[in-house]
């Protein structure tokens, strides 16, 4: 449906789908695979007349264009509404257009690009158009689960069932400035109910507050955020070069020295890691479906030639937003299943003093979101490696660790709770946190030692005092595990993994 006066006037120019695709896509590489549409409007009817007026009006046959091109030189294939015909309503010849495109890009493997611009359902045409968007939801799902990236660009206005199908299923989502993105049509509930819908929800802006949409950016950068994204998403996985084995010669220290380096403000965390270390990083915004926590990222990145998921505990936001409460973990489970579906590595970067202790989140199902994040994780098919970066404290540390592969920054240490917590339990006082600590063997040397570990990447003598360095030491260690294992057969790997903690502890 159309939008409210104010959104209207503050909106900047919009691209109608043609230019959107000139303007994403490299210049002169775009190829229509548009037909002629089947018009399902009776002649002499006044859909029909509509249809042609549209047509002459618009320059547009349809309310769907689609086609393939290039970005960056890698082919793609797109779809994009135009509003301008028919409010981008999506009828029976609208959805088959689509539909064709989707199963086209899927057999020819193709990255998908979609950009919905709709008022939902054709009106005209009732119960059967609206019942369109299952075969296109169809489509899309399948498209995803043969492992080829959909990346989605939300423009202004996307509404109805073109939202709640196509527009909602993306790997990466993007929205254009100010786009009014929302189930029910503004326009539609006042009349509905004599009053108007409540001012700023249906926004990109509030979608991105809320974790529904990953960026908000106007054409121009969308093309950035495709590029960056799908050199992740479609990178070689095979015949890595892992390069030497890193040193991973490391002195031992005593427990509750790492534990007191591991608590310095200036330690580098995940996102200086991907900051100095990685490459085409594209952040993720929240679950995607209402939720976000910002102390945990999610992004897409590549350390070297090795693309990945990466989820990330960032402990600086923990400690000046909040702890880490059960939104943190639906937004890692987010990101592993993006691992799942696009056969992606995932890295998981532990460093947490350790989850929210509040009414929130019990409430929210924090014990219930640690349990199925392990049941995930242990389980998933992608090949993993965790990184214990600092700080590993309580269950939303564990929520994290199933890995095939789990390195430890010298520094870095794993706890059923804060020592002080430990010593707390045992001694109802916590003057016994460096006895505890040691005594629970919690430094990486130890976790080496009992197989939690598998490589300790060192710090010279501290990660705080070497940042840059110690980042680049760290990228090489995880491009160095990660080809290893992206050269195994994923049910082998997946055989190796839960045979190793089935065996933890008992030989």
């Amino acid at each position: 449906m159309m939008t409210s006066p104010t959104l209207s006037q503050e909106a900047p120019r919009r691209p109608d789908a043609r230019t959107l695709i000139d303007t994403v896509l490299d210049p002169g590489s775009f190829v229509s695979w548009d037909e002629p549409p089947h018009d399902p409007a009776p002649p002499g009817s006044a859909y029909a007349r509509e249809l042609a007026e549209a047509r002459a009006r618009t320059g547009y046959d349809e309310a769907v264009v689609t086609g393939e091109g290039r970005i960056d030189g890698r082919r793609v294939a797109v779809a994009a509404c135009e509003f301008s015909f028919l409010a981008g309503s999506m009828g029976v010849a609208a959805a088959e257009r689509l539909v064709r495109a989707v199963e086209r890009a899927t057999a020819e493997r193709l990255p998908l690009l979609a950009s919905p611009s709709s008022g939902g359902t054709r009106m005209q045409e009732g119960a059967l158009a609206f019942a369109q968007m299952v075969k296109i939801a169809a489509a899309v799902t399948r498209h995803k689960r043969a492992g080829l990236p959909y990346i989605v660009y939300l423009r202004h206005p996307t509404t109805g069932g073109v939202l709640a199908s196509w527009g909602s299923l993306g790997h990466v989502t993007a929205a254009e400035p100010r786009a009014l993105i929302g189930f029910l049509g503004p326009r539609v509930f006042k009349t509905l109910h004599g009053y108007p819908f409540p001012e700023g929800v249906q926004v990109a802006e509030n979608l991105f507050a809320h974790g529904l949409v990953d960026a908000v950016v106007s054409a121009q950068d969308a093309r950035q955020v495709a590029s960056r994204a799908l050199s992740v998403l479609c990178a070689p996985t095979r015949g890595l070069d892992p390069g030497p084995a890193p040193d991973d010669s490391a002195e031992p220290v005593e427990a509750w020295e790492s534990i007191t380096r591991s608590r310095r403000d200036d330690r580098p965390g995940v996102r200086t890691l991907l900051k100095v270390a990685a490459s085409d990083v594209t952040p993720l915004n929240g679950t995607g479906v209402g939720e976000s926590d910002p102390g945990l990222l999610l992004a897409l990145a590549r350390f070297g030639a090795v693309p990945a998921v990466v989820l990330g505990q960032d402990r600086r936001t923990q400690r000046t937003v909040a702890p880490l409460g059960p939104g943190a973990l639906r937004v890692a489970r987010r990101g592993m299943r993006l691992a799942e579906e696009l056969n992606l590595p995932l890295i998981t970067v532990i460093d947490t003093a350790g989850a929210a202790l509040s009414k929130e989140a019990e409430e929210g199902g924090l014990a219930a979101e640690i349990a199925r994040s392990l049941s995930d994780m242990v389980l998933l098919n992608a090949p993993t490696v965790c990184l214990i970066l600092g700080e590993g404290a309580g269950g939303a540390a564990l929520a994290l660790l199933p890995a095939d592969r789990v390195l430890a920054a010298q520094h870095g240490w794993l706890s059923p709770l804060p020592p002080e917590g430990a010593s707390a339990i045992l001694h109802r006082s916590v003057d016994f946190s460096p006895q505890v600590a040691a005594a629970q063997r919690v430094r990486s040397a130890d976790l080496l030692h009992d197989g939690i570990v598998d490589r300790i990447i060192p710090e010279l003598p501290d990660a705080a005092d070497e940042p840059e360095e110690f980042c680049r030491r760290t990228a090489r260690a995880l491009e160095h595990e990660i080809a290893l294992l992206l050269d195994r057969p994923p049910s082998e790997r997946l055989a190796d993994r839960l045979s190793r903690y089935r065996r933890l502890g008992v030989g």
